[in-house]
């Protein structure tokens, strides 16, 4: 776990501000750290915390957060949570952020896969079955695969799981899991036997350390992951937007819009790109500012895990 990030301003400026709770995706967490640093010298007080997209929803749906980070959109269950304890809130895409699949930098034979192959050894059914890597590919060597992954709270694996195995949740269950993607970055460069996945921007981070597979998503042409490719939506299926809930009622407390204002500003945009995701279009990100501005509630997305391709045309289609 990331430890609790506290950023506040000395100074009486501060004493009455309140401290805006935030929390969530470990993806969303260095735009969200990054936004927090700047916003503090206006005289902002920050508390951060890292519980993965879905614990960070649990949190927020009991009202024990302000803002929460996502990897994924809000599920119909935490849609449902929410509106059972009385807690409407306002959904902002922020940015957009590949899922990076990598392994040691001495795996010299699977520096390509196809998504049939990823799902041939993360479904379940390859528990106990698929355990080499000659199971996924005639040639690759005869050695035991390890396999590291972000936890089952976290969003970055509700999205891997439904777009390669096709299912949300179902992956099999004898991998490394944690919800603090450093531990996942040593698993993998320690071992020449691993491949794992977290946030494109954690691989950019640490890409002295290990190597990103090239993904062919069915075209026969594997595409390496990076922001323009995420960009042009030919980084398939593993690009996707991330997001930012703001609980509604503390939307009205001047120090919590202060902070989302930032988040949304030129400066965030910039931030955005400063720390390793793709931003928003110009025009995504206008109508973005502004259902903020006018405190729309609710989801555009459904539940439904959502493609990087596409989020200007939903945006629009809110106006």
């Amino acid at each position: 776990m990331i430890p609790l990030l506290l950023l506040a301003c000395s100074g009486s400026t501060t004493s009455a501000t309140t401290l805006v709770a935030v929390d969530g995706s470990s993806t969303v967490y260095p735009i969200s750290e990054a936004v927090a640093e700047a916003h503090q010298s206006a005289g902002g007080r920050v508390t951060i915390g890292v519980s993965g997209t879905g614990g960070g929803f649990k949190k927020f749906c009991r009202g024990e957060l302000h803002v929460t980070g996502a990897s994924r959109p809000i599920s119909t269950a935490e849609q449902a949570a929410c509106d059972e304890a009385g807690h409407a809130f306002i959904e902002l895409p922020v940015a957009y952020d590949g899922i990076a699949v990598v392994i040691n930098p001495s795996n010299t034979w699977a520096e390509t896969m196809t998504v049939s192959e990823l799902k041939a050894l993360w479904q379940p059914e390859a528990q106990g079955v698929v355990v080499r890597w000659d199971q996924i590919r005639d040639g690759w060597p005869s050695e035991e695969v390890h396999l590291f992954g972000p936890g089952v709270d976290s969003g970055t694996y509700d999205y891997f799981t439904r777009a390669v195995v096709g299912e949300e949740h179902a992956s099999r269950g004898d991998i490394t899991s944690s919800e603090d993607d450093n531990v996942l970055v040593q698993g993998v460069a320690r071992d020449p036997y691993a491949l794992g996945f977290f946030g494109l921007a954690y691989f950019e981070d640490n890409a002295d350390k290990l190597k990103a597979v090239r993904i062919d998503g069915g075209s026969g042409a594997a595409v390496a992951p990076s922001g323009a490719t995420v960009a042009d939506g030919s980084y398939r299926p593993l690009s996707r937007p991330v997001f930012l809930y703001v609980r509604a009622d503390a939307a009205e407390d001047p120090a919590v819009a202060a902070y989302v204002d930032d988040y949304l500003s030129e400066r965030g945009h910039g931030l955005v790109a400063e720390v390793g995701y793709v931003p928003l279009s110009t025009e995504a990100r206008a109508m973005v500012r502004d259902r903020f501005r006018a405190r729309t509630t609710g989801s555009l997305f459904g539940g439904e895990a959502q493609a990087a391709a596409g989020v200007d045309a939903r945006l629009r289609g809110s106006l």
